[in-house]
């Protein structure tokens, strides 16, 4: 599978628009060459560089989608209605998009987008719940990598 945005390309910097310093709304996203088989796609976006780059402690979740249906494609910015998806929760205890806010350095966010075989079938997950249930129902994965650094770190 290809994942991409109009709004960025892979390893550069992620638009202000798209940050909590900016509107702070969801990018626009696209994707091609989705498997036969496929029943639904999640979207897991998340910080691997939470809270410090050189001092890594955790993994803080942007934005988690599941259950999409496979026939769509792609998602416009500022996406506030998923046609048969579910949005999780993400480490701001929000089912929304919450974009980078790095308190420090720079930070990679990363979109991954997965072929399921199957409906997760969860309503506002997190993302340790949507990890565990696509355990041996991943039939193909997509990455987009985005990097941000805050005006005020």
């Amino acid at each position: 599978m290809r994942l991409t945005s109009r709004a960025f390309t892979a390893g550069a910097e992620i638009p202000m628009k798209y940050t909590h310093d900016g509107a702070d709304v969801s990018p626009p996203l696209a994707w091609s060459e989705v498997p036969p088989g496929t029943q639904s796609l999640a979207l897991v976006v998340d910080d691997p560089d939470a809270p410090d780059p050189a001092r890594t402690k955790r993994t803080w979740v942007h934005w988690l989608l599941v259950d999409l249906p496979p026939e769509i494609t792609r998602l416009p910015e500022a996406v506030d209605y998923l046609p048969g998806g579910q949005v999780g929760f993400n480490d701001w205890h929000h089912s929304t998009w919450d974009g980078p806010a790095p308190p420090i350095g720079r930070h990679r966010c990363v979109f991954k987008l997965y072929a399921l075989d199957c409906k997760l079938g969860l309503e506002h997950p997190s993302k340790l719940e949507v990890e565990q249930a696509m355990q041996g129902h991943v039939l193909a994965e997509a990455r987009l990598v985005g990097t941000y650094k805050s005006a005020h770190a």
